[in-house]
């Protein structure tokens, strides 16, 4: 059994359960979007809040974080984006009819989902919808893309030319949509309840999508085909992450499971979790978890050992980041804390294989919510 870690600080600014947590991809800070209708940006170099970001009328769902810019999504149908240096908004887009759910900014472009049953293309600079990709007969939940570049040049040229969107739903399918056209290039059947998280392999053209039916199913994005299942979660399949073909998977039944992504067969299960595990981070060889029990905890990713807890929160944590030594927690309990992960025996990070490939990995918070969702009637 690991031992306990301590909180190095604690960040309880928010007024409203943190939703959400992005990392920018330089390192130096950290984005917040809360309950409270807030976000908040941090430096990592001293944990201490840098700006806070108002302006959403409601609840903020989900935000990222680039070097220069944030964006957050809200309950309030906007998608907002701030300068990181003034804490300033520099750009509404309006549009969404209900909550905007998730956001992802790839290749200058900003996508989104809602509870409209829609996903939506944005120019980023202006602020101005692109492209509408409407077909999900109910809420749109997560998101991921694949850029021009990352598909093959014959047969898919054409259909790929603004690269693949591919979207997660309430109603039990994931959709392909074609990004420069707007069409629905496939649609992924096979899942008897709602697509909570998403992870896609961009070299391998492979989709892997976790579902309140305990299932995961890869499948073939250019064609449309079910690869294979993975089946031995008895609860849903709340977040995933995929690393070096390895595929782990944060379940409702209070464990992770890792599989080999190329033939589905389950390797390890890690247990030890009091309630169901709703955060997931690979780091140089430990898988972080953050847990429904309000608990963090590192395993030896190679092992299965649990190395160490770390207790503090008070309520379930919804997003987890690592940086350098310190491990970053947001919970609904509206604290971020920081915990030093030093000592750790996790193994060394395997080096990356050539032409090392571009994830996307979406999951959902309060998954109990969209859990509970019925799927409509086909």
């Amino acid at each position: 059994m690991g031992g306990g870690g301590s909180a190095l600080r604690v960040c309880a600014d928010h007024r409203g359960g943190i939703n959400w947590l992005s990392l920018s991809p330089d390192g130096q800070r950290l984005l917040t979007g809360s309950e409270d209708g807030t976000a908040r940006l941090w430096s990592t170099a001293d944990g201490q809040c840098c700006a806070l970001l108002q302006g959403h009328e409601s609840y903020i769902t989900f935000c990222q974080l680039e070097d220069e810019a944030a964006f957050t999504c809200s309950a309030d149908r906007t998608i907002r984006s701030w300068d990181v240096l003034t804490g300033q908004c520099v750009q509404v887009y309006r549009g969404h009819t209900s909550i905007v759910n998730r956001i992802l900014v790839a290749n200058n472009q900003l996508f989104s989902s809602s509870y409209d049953r829609t996903a939506r293309v944005w120019s980023v600079d202006k602020g101005q919808m692109s492209r509408e990709f409407r077909g999900h007969r109910n809420c749109v939940l997560t998101l991921a893309y694949s850029a021009p570049w990352d598909l093959p040049s014959t047969p898919y040229a054409e259909a790929g030319a603004g690269g693949l969107l591919v979207t997660g739903s309430t109603d039990g399918t994931a959709k392909v949509w074609q990004v420069a056209s707007g069409c629905c290039h496939q649609t992924l059947r096979g899942h008897t309840g709602a697509v909570l998280c998403l992870v896609l392999d961009t070299p391998s053209h492979t989709a892997f999508t976790g579902s309140t039916d305990t299932t995961i199913r890869a499948w073939d994005i250019l064609s449309g085909e079910q690869l294979r299942v993975f089946r031995e979660h008895q609860g849903s399949v709340i977040c995933l992450e995929l690393v070096n073909r390895l595929l782990y998977s944060g379940s409702a039944d209070r464990t992770v499971k890792c599989w080999l992504a190329d033939s589905g067969e389950r390797v390890r299960t890690f247990a030890a979790h009091g309630h169901g595990v709703s955060a997931l981070k690979y780091h140089a060889g430990t898988l972080f978890t953050g847990s429904g029990d309000a608990c963090a905890r590192a395993f030896d990713a190679q092992s299965g050992a649990l190395q160490r807890v770390f207790r503090g929160h008070a309520f379930v944590i919804n997003c987890i980041q690592v940086h350098g030594p310190v491990l970053y927690t947001a919970s609904h309990d509206g604290a971020l804390r920081l915990w030093d992960v030093r000592g750790l025996r996790g193994a060394p990070r395997p080096p990356p294989p050539r032409g090392r490939p571009r994830l996307f990995s979406n999951r959902v918070g309060c998954a109990a919510a969209a859990a509970a969702a019925p799927l409509p009637p086909a």
